[in-house]
């Protein structure tokens, strides 16, 4: 087992300078060298197709890879309200200063301050590089490019492509990458699963690939590795992303000596179509940007939510977002909106399906803001994501409120990083959600995409050149053993899951039992005993998997049975992962809200004498014994203080 020095290789001195006086220090590859190098990505959402179109148009060899049919099918596409752009279009106090702060506060004070500038910083270029690509932002009667507020500013500093946002800022870096594949600098491989990273001398010089359509195991080695594989909710088996989402990449890496970090922040977005059955195998987000014309509200008596909302008198409603947080109101930051739903439906007022006895659900109502703006204002602002609210549960929004309930949306943890977007192994680099970096206990909205593109566009091109500048480049004709050992260690995994002693139950119901347990322990609320439960029935359900999980088919052709059971897996030992780290963590934070720290106002109390730092975990050979690295978060320019959105 390795050991760790934390060292962020943060810049010193003046923070508006830093990412400037870092990349003219960072060392270069002359342009007719770089042919000779190779970088693997793997994982072509915004992150990775940012990052491959940029390094291909470098000159860079570039490999990339995605198990979906295209990039195109990147879940990336899912993002609808927006992305943040510190452009102060609207003339309203807008500035990289407050984006800085505000993405600081939103974050509960658990992330750098270097690495959350830099984000401010190129937020503006990220909106320029858009719109040179053509990506269709809605426009003002001027021509200038529209903003709208989102939670957790007081600013309009959200640009959107109506409900489409993600789907078109990820067809602008997918043409910028399918150029680079025609012009032959970016090789792409679709269908295919990274099974494992393949290490040479403590450095990562490539991985082993499976074609889910043959089966067939291929390695492929590079000079560095790049992960932009995106975030882990569906480990709670319920969450808004695609059912294909997974931790396997960052997961394998770490067991191959990556730190993991804060892996229990994860973040609840408030504003999800409630769960309407147990076999439920997905949930569906509504955009946050519903909320800035949209009031949140639920019956003041319990007596009333059983009765159609048109028939509950004004009088009797409870804009409860409103009366708790009056400077903010509906735009207060996903994980207090969240706590605050939550509430209200373990008072007894929620509305809607009964899911375990408990109605969850509160409404969303646009009934006043139609009578203001217009059903036509309405309509082009939200029309698509109000179609979309129909098509699923055959109620016309704009006639019946909408019903909300939190779900899980988002993983701020992931592999630690240092300022240049490297992990704990040296030639491993990981982008977007893959990582940790910007976003602490708590994503603000619209800044999911922001660091996806700054990752892709600007920062990895520069860290990624500054360290294949200071590397040999690797030979193509050499065989490597350890190429070798890691092809047949994936082998045998894979024989391990089609083999068990006693196969009975789907991987899906493993899934759907895990999903549960750690949803009731790890999910909105946490507490001591209930995590300390949890750990023991994930371990004990794990080893329940590998004797009786159940495959059919074999693993030579298309087997998406198989695919699930290798990602479920990965998934039982993250989960006890993401328990640990939420029990050693002794106070709330962000979306990390344990019972035993919450003040008498319900709000989450945070602990920053004992607990200012990212908590990077070292797979020790045992999932079950990790070992915890701190690095202590300093804050110069900013200064922790109670999160006050009333």
């Amino acid at each position: 087992m390795k050991d760790f020095e934390l060292d962020s290789h943060s810049p010193k001195g003046s923070l508006e300078d830093r990412w400037t006086q870092h990349k003219f220090n960072s060392k270069i590859v002359s342009p007719a060298n770089r042919k000779k190098y190779t970088v693997i990505v793997v994982g072509t959402g915004l992150a990775g197709a940012a990052a491959s179109a940029s390094l291909g148009e470098m000159g860079y060899n570039v490999k990339t890879f995605c198990f979906q049919d295209s990039p195109r099918r990147a879940h990336s596409i899912a993002a609808q309200g927006g992305i943040n752009g510190a452009k102060n279009y609207q003339n309203d106090g807008d500035s990289v200063w407050r984006l800085f702060y505000d993405t600081i506060k939103g974050g509960d004070f658990r992330a750098r301050e270097s690495n959350v500038f830099r984000l401010a910083e190129l937020s503006s270029n990220i909106i320029d590089q858009a719109v040179a690509q053509g990506v269709p932002f809605a426009r003002e009667y001027s021509g200038y490019l529209a903003n709208r507020s989102f939670g957790g500013a007081q600013v309009s500093r959200t640009f959107y492509a109506r409900g489409q946002t993600g789907q078109q800022l990820l067809l602008g870096a997918y043409q910028a990458m399918s150029k680079q594949i025609a012009e032959g600098s970016i090789t792409h491989y679709s269908r295919c699963e990274m099974q494992d990273l393949i290490m040479v001398k403590n450095h990562a010089k490539g991985i082993v690939s499976r074609d889910l359509i043959t089966g067939k195991l291929e390695t492929h080695m590079a000079d560095c590795v790049v992960l932009c594989t995106g975030g882990y909710s569906n480990v709670y088996y319920l969450s808004t992303n695609a059912k294909g989402c997974n931790t396997s990449a960052i997961w394998r890496a770490h067991k191959q000596g990556a730190l993991f970090a804060n892996p229990c922040f994860t973040q609840i977005h408030p504003t999800c179509i409630p769960q309407h059955g147990a076999l439920q195998s997905k949930l569906t987000l509504m955009s946050e940007s519903l909320r800035n014309d949209g009031r949140v509200w639920a019956p003041k008596r319990k007596e009333d939510c059983d009765k159609n909302p048109d028939d509950i008198a004004e009088e009797n409603r409870d804009y409860f977002l409103e009366r708790m947080y009056p400077a903010f109101g509906n735009l207060v930051p996903r994980d207090i909106a969240s706590r605050a739903v939550k509430l209200i439906c373990d008072e007894g007022r929620g509305v809607g399906h009964e899911i375990e006895g408990q109605k969850l659900g509160v409404y969303l109502d646009f009934a006043q803001a139609i009578k203001k703006l217009g059903l036509e204002a309405i309509t082009e602002k939200y029309g698509n994501l109000f179609e979309m609210y129909q098509r699923i549960t055959s109620e016309d929004p704009y006639s019946t409120p909408m019903r909300i309930y939190p779900a899980v949306h988002y993983t701020m943890g992931g592999l630690w990083v240092d300022y240049n977007l490297m992990t704990s192994i040296d030639g491993l680099f990981a982008g977007g959600e893959a990582n940790f970096s910007d976003h602490g206990a708590n994503r603000l909205g619209a800044s999911a995409l922001m660091q996806g593109l700054a990752d892709g566009y600007f920062i990895l091109p520069t860290t990624v050149s500054d360290y294949l500048a200071q590397q040999k480049p690797f030979d193509p004709e050499r065989k490597f053993p350890e190429a070798e050992q890691a092809l047949k260690t994936s082998k045998a995994r894979i024989d391990r899951l089609l083999n068990a002693p006693d196969p009975q139950k789907t991987p899906d119901d493993f899934h759907r039992q895990l999903g549960q347990i750690l949803w009731h322990a790890c999910g909105m609320a946490r507490e001591k005993k209930a995590l300390e439960l949890a750990i023991t029935e994930i371990q004990q359900l794990n080893e329940q998997f590998w004797q009786q999980v159940k495959i059919t088919g074999t693993d030579t052709e298309l087997n998406q049975t198989l695919e699930r059971a290798g990602r479920v897996a990965d998934f039982f030992e993250l989960a006890e992962l993401m328990c640990i780290d939420a029990l050693a963590r002794e106070e709330s934070c962000g979306c990390h809200a344990r019972e035993e720290h919450i003040t008498e106002d319900g709000e989450a109390q945070r602990h920053d004498d004992d607990f200012s730092y990212v908590s990077a975990w070292q797979y020790s050979g045992n999932a079950s014994l990790p070992t915890l690295h701190k690095e202590e978060l300093h804050f110069e320019f900013v200064r922790p203080n109670t999160r006050n959105y009333r």
